[in-house]
């Protein structure tokens, strides 16, 4: 009886530790977290499947309208077509290169391609130049299914609030400091170069997927230690 308690426990303790990895997959995200102000940055949107019998075949990525992107570039990807949608600019801007822009990127969409329940994707987009009066910047974001169903991840998140159920992907914008100031990050100056920060975001879940597989084998080996000197303990007393 006290044996079935115990295997009970581990049981219970395994699921806890899964259902506390689950939010790591649960929303549409951006990475990195934060970025230079003034500067140029690769932006990977991380677009996991929530449901248990339904496809993802699309993502649509809205970028800012009150600080419209110069500079736009779509890392190409293998079973995806993407659409970038330009639209008329209030007032124009002028670029690093002394050009007058009059449009820019506002949305761009992924469609083409399938992220089965239990997967997620990555898509890659390079930017610039990021505004240095604001610090933070939002993605809203809308994921399609093949079941018809839309997901609008376009909740804004307020700080020191909880956070809203479909939060719209966000980046923190840090000051530049020094060497900073107006540069390019080293992902955004080619689609190969731009690889490594898919490349990166993918390793990390995998780490802490690792991790968790990790705990639960501990968890595991703990209780059939106890299992064991629990019988140990009964053999001896059956003896006397």
């Amino acid at each position: 009886m006290r044996t079935r308690k115990i295997i009970g426990a581990t049981a219970l303790a395994c699921a806890a530790v899964v259902t506390m990895a689950a939010p790591a997959f649960a929303h549409v995200t951006v990475n990195p977290k934060t970025a230079t102000q003034g500067g140029f940055q690769t932006l990977t949107f991380q677009v996991p499947n929530e449901t248990d019998d339904a496809i993802s075949t699309g993502i649509d990525v809205q970028l800012p309208a009150d600080h419209p992107f110069s500079s736009v570039s779509v890392q190409p990807k293998a079973g995806w077509t993407y659409e970038a949608t330009k639209s008329p600019l209030p007032t124009p801007v002028t670029n690093d290169d002394g050009q007058q822009v009059t449009e820019y990127v506002s949305e761009i969409k992924w469609t083409g391609g399938q992220i089965k329940p239990g997967e997620f994707d990555t898509f890659a987009v390079s930017v610039g130049t990021l505004p240095e009066d604001v610090d933070s910047l939002a993605f809203p974001a809308i994921q399609h299914y093949d079941n018809g169903q839309d997901v609008s991840w376009i909740d804004q998140s307020a700080e020191g609030q909880p956070e809203p159920e479909h939060p719209a992907p966000q980046i923190q914008l840090t000051a530049a400091t020094g060497d900073e100031h107006g540069g390019t990050d080293s992902t955004s100056s080619s689609s190969d170069a731009s690889s490594p920060a898919v490349t990166a975001v993918v390793k990390k879940e995998t780490n802490n997927t690792l991790g968790i597989i990790a705990l639960i084998v501990g968890v595991v080996g703990l209780i059939l230690g106890a299992v064991a000197l629990t019988r140990s303990r009964g053999g001896r007393g059956a003896q006397t």
